[in-house]
């Protein structure tokens, strides 16, 4: 038995109990508080939270808090700015736009990490991800002369950080 196989039945409770939280939490959030619901949506949680695992087991990701404070920081203050530099763009007389493509290299390697990270960089406004090949993302912008490549650099940085993966 190696350790790895120690590990597994703590790590499978652990992410266990992480995702049927998460899911109750979502129940919650989608059907309000009834205690006559209550039945249903643990039902509910429970069978989520089975199909996640057997759906995507867990494989030892160690998110680091710190890191993934930093990262929601920065997300925020991120989208803020670029909700503010967008509203600005779009109430002026003439329209002050270079949209365009860039071509913004990633070291997150291809898998569910590259993928969940493009989605967060589809929340940024101004910004969007429209394709990916091995080594890049390509990203359509309101103003390709903002430093876009440069600012998803920094936020790939934060999340390899949040998942330990510096």
């Amino acid at each position: 038995m190696s350790p790895r196989d120690d590990d597994k039945p703590p790590q499978l409770a652990g992410a266990a109990i992480t995702r049927g939280v998460l899911f109750f939490a979502f129940w919650l959030a989608i059907s309000g508080w009834k205690a006559a619901d209550l039945p249903v949506g643990l039902a509910a949680v429970a069978g989520a939270t089975w199909t996640s695992l057997a759906l995507l087991p867990p494989q030892g990701a160690h998110i680091r808090l710190g890191a993934l404070a930093a990262l929601a920081a920065s997300f925020f203050r991120g989208s803020v700015v670029s909700g503010f530099d967008v509203a600005r763009r779009a109430l002026r007389p003439e329209l002050d736009l270079r949209p365009g493509f860039v071509t913004a290299p990633l070291r997150l390697p291809p898998g569910n990490a590259r993928n969940a990270f493009s989605a967060l960089a589809s929340l940024m406004p101004g910004t969007l991800p429209v394709d990916m090949d091995e080594r890049s993302l390509l990203i359509h912008g309101l103003d390709v002369e903002q430093p876009i490549a440069q600012d998803l650099a920094h936020e790939e940085a934060l999340f390899m950080r949040a998942l330990g993966d510096e």
